[in-house]
């Protein structure tokens, strides 16, 4: 298993623009990932909402969920 600490010596081994570029590879993968992470949870939710598993909420309601975590 590659640590963190191999994998910025290896990166660092790369010239700058090299190093610029992996950069926004990884940028963009990670949005990719959170956006499809957010798509996944929003289509589960929207099921169970669906089934009957969740009960709409006012916005007041919501708000004093949120304050009580």
């Amino acid at each position: 298993m590659t640590t963190i600490d191999s994998a910025l010596e290896s990166v660092m081994e790369l010239d700058f623009k090299s190093r610029e570029i992996l950069l926004e590879i990884l940028q963009k993968r990670q949005v990719e990932a959170r956006r499809n992470k957010m798509a996944k949870t929003a289509s589960q939710t929207l099921k169970e909402y669906q089934a009957g598993k969740l009960q709409p909420l006012t916005a007041d309601e919501v708000v004093k969920k949120l304050n009580s975590l």
